[in-house]
């Protein structure tokens, strides 16, 4: 047995995870725009990691540099690896996007112009666009030496001009001139309200477009009167968002919120990214705004990406994105039938996204409606903007139901909506609770009291994902909808914990961070290990966003060290070490990046042919198991529990798009077995669901029966 238990790094690991997004937009039989779709997320998740990884990481470097993680560096090596491995990835980023994807854009109709290309005919146009509707809106603004007043937005795209004062310029009043040994360097932000994508005349019917910070670079001398610009640079910061919120804070919770959202908007800058800016630009730059050179990030191309993002939905090029795939409706819970009669008889499992989130709008629409329902309670982390949601609970509210809403103000990055939605709610009679100190609500849980003829009936929808419609077709995730006692009793023991003083109940069959959720995954895998020998191995399978708590490891190093094989589907952060001998050579991770986000969270044991299946809406990592609400529950209906099995051996039989994990910490792609025919996920997944519906239909059809005009008169 290997004595000394071997981790990966958090960061690394997270880093490898946008890696391998890189690598399928890198992949042949990827279409062109979803290419262009993956290399806008890699942008995205970056400007993520900045602002909160690496912002933390920072200031652990300065206050704590000696102090070791998981995998035994220092913090001070974390963020000299990090900052390595992300300006290689960057730079591979930039290298297909300029190199491959945009000359093929360009050969299929989409050509970017930048003004080194700028044609007389271009200049002719453009000229007078920009005087008349960029001009007016541009402020410039003088960078001075290190002053507390160079604050630049975050994430917002700028242009610098590198000035070079005129000989007849001298009459310029003291106060405005600059001083002597100082590069006179000017910032424009680009404007928010102008499109950032601007389109030429078209060459032999091939689309052109340009993008605005093009536009205000080549006509940007019109702004300095009396200066000449010798240079140009776009640049772009990312600011620091990693703020906590004063949580002793009760009775302004909200305010306290809005205070945090207002740090991020004056915090300091973690990193900046320049377009093909010359080192004399940069340097004067990066001293300005007091940022080190080993932060900027200097890319060959388009500096902000996300401007291309415009040309995702253009109409006319749809041989470039992926075929659309029909999402279904759900075989029990449709506009159709009644809810409350099919809950009785059976739960039911929701696919998203190949099927409709409509059944869990509909359910609290049905609910708002019912005179018979008497109360609705439910947490909401994230929701989506003009939410159907929302507007049931509302409608409840008004039409006198008990409804009560546990909305999680520290969802990071959604606190200015949510806060939105508090008020909204609160007008509407909504019973909002909006804190539990230290801990984010982070379980996905709706229950809903009706009464009966036989008495006082509960319904429940749990699931792994959150009651965001946007998201329902994008993100991978599973629902149950449940009226059976041995989920609804516990659910109601669970709101009460949550939103009142209650002390921590004894749950029956949920299991509930940081309470005992952790606790009963650990003795799982403890049970496995008893039951496994060397005749009879154990089975462990295991579907989630990222694994990175220590305890959980340990358990699955031990399962794998008595002979249990642990198959693991882990999207992002993975700091277990597999195929180590003595170690973990019984445990093998893949990742699986395809056009969904895979976000839903299973954990299957063989338990010596007793099979069970939990689902959660916890990741196994220290702040979803000790420092969130989650909860884990179990499948008890037989129908779902082998919908669910199916689901996770399809998972790990996929071929396609999945990617093994190595012992160094690398991710290779997952290759086809000699004679192993193609399997990818995701599209099986999505065929089962065409050919149940196609089941349901042919058998649910009617026929239309000729009949004579006289036969009808």
């Amino acid at each position: 047995m290997n004595k000394t238990l071997s981790y990966l790094n958090r960061e690394l690991s997270w880093i490898e995870f946008n890696n391998r997004v890189l690598l399928e937009a890198q992949k042949e039989s990827v279409p062109l725009l979803e290419k262009l779709k993956f290399l806008l997320i890699v942008s995205s998740n970056f400007d993520e990691f900045f602002k909160v990884r690496l912002a933390e990481l920072k200031k652990n470097a300065v206050s704590k540099p000696e102090e070791k993680d998981i995998s035994g560096l220092t913090n001070k090596e974390q963020l000299a690896k990090v900052s390595e491995r992300t300006k290689t990835i960057i730079a591979n980023q930039y290298s297909y996007l300029n190199k491959e994807l945009m000359p093929q854009l360009a050969e299929k109709g989409l050509a970017h112009i930048s003004q080194a290309n700028y044609r007389p005919e271009d200049i002719s146009f453009l000229s007078p666009f920009f005087q008349d509707n960029i001009f007016p809106i541009l402020t410039p603004v003088r960078l001075e030496e290190k002053s507390e007043t160079n604050h630049i937005s975050n994430q917002k795209l700028n242009v610098a001009f590198l000035l070079k004062s005129q000989a007849e310029n001298s009459s310029m009043p003291e106060a405005l001139r600059h001083k002597e040994n100082e590069l006179p360097i000017a910032t424009v932000q680009i404007p928010l309200s102008l499109p950032r994508i601007i389109w030429l005349p078209e060459d032999r019917g091939k689309k052109r477009f340009t993008l605005l910070e093009n536009l205000i670079a080549n006509f940007g001398t019109r702004l300095f009167p009396g200066y000449d610009v010798e240079e140009t640079a776009f640049f772009r910061l990312v600011n620091d968002a990693a703020f906590s919120v004063d949580e002793q804070r009760d009775f302004d919770f909200i305010q306290a919120m809005e205070e945090v959202l207002e740090k991020r908007l004056s915090s300091l800058p973690v990193c900046m990214h320049f377009e093909d800016a010359s080192k004399t630009i940069i340097q004067a730059v990066s001293k300005k705004l007091s940022l080190t050179e080993e932060y900027s990030y200097e890319v060959s191309g388009i500096a902000d990406i996300s401007a291309l993002s415009g040309l995702l939905d253009l109409e006319g090029f749809a041989e470039l994105k992926n075929a659309e795939w029909k999402i279904f409706p759900n075989r029990y819970l449709n506009i159709k039938t009644n809810v409350w009669d099919v809950l009785k008889e059976r739960d039911v499992l929701l696919n998203l996204p190949y099927e409709k989130f409509d059944p869990v709008v509909d359910l609290i629409n049905q609910a708002s409606k019912d005179a018979h329902v008497l109360a609705i309670k439910m947490t909401l982390y994230r929701t989506n903007s003009q939410s159907r949601i929302i507007q049931a609970l509302e409608r409840a509210a008004r039409n006198g139901k008990q409804v009560s809403v546990f909305v999680e103000l520290k969802a990071r990055f959604d606190e200015k909506q949510n806060i939105e939605w508090v008020t909204r709610l609160e007008q509407a009679g909504v019973v909002v609770i909006y804190g539990i100190v230290h801990i984010k609500v982070h379980a996905k849980l709706l229950l809903i009291i009706r009464k009966e003829y036989e008495g006082i009936k509960r319904y429940a929808h749990f699931s792994t994902g959150n009651y965001n419609e946007s998201t329902a077709k994008l993100y991978s995730d599973l629902c149950l909808f449940t009226s059976k006692d041995e989920y609804t009793q516990d659910a109601t023991l669970f709101f009460n914990t949550i939103s009142g003083y209650s002390s921590i109940p004894t749950l029956k069959h949920l299991y509930m961070a940081p309470v005992n959720l952790k606790e009963k995954l650990l003795s799982l895998i403890e049970r496995e290990i008893r039951c496994s020998n060397t005749l009879t191995p154990g089975l462990i399978m295991a579907k989630m966003n990222s694994l990175s708590d220590k305890d959980i490891i340990k358990a699955l190093y031990k399962a794998s060290q008595n002979n249990v094989n642990v198959l693991l589907n882990v999207r992002g952060i993975c700091l277990l070490v597999p195929s180590v001998k003595g170690q973990s050579e019984n445990i093998s991770v893949i990742s699986i990046i395809d056009r969904f986000l895979e976000h839903s969270r299973m954990y299957y044991f063989q338990n010596s042919g007793e099979e069970e299946i939990y689902l959660s809406s916890a990741d196994c990592m220290p702040r979803n198991l000790e420092r969130r609400i989650e909860l884990l529950f179990p499948i008890i209906d037989e129908e779902v529990f082998q919908n669910l099995k199916d689901l996770l051996l399809i998972y790990f039989s996929d071929n396609q798009k999945a990617f093994l994990l190595q012992s160094d910490g690398s991710w290779k792609q997952r290759n086809r077995e000699k004679g192993e025919e193609k399997i990818r996920a995701q599209k099986l997944i999505h065929e089962s669901f065409k050919k149940k519906n196609e089941t349901l239909y042919n058998n649910a059809r009617e026929f239309t029966v000729r009949r004579s005009q006289a036969a009808e008169t």
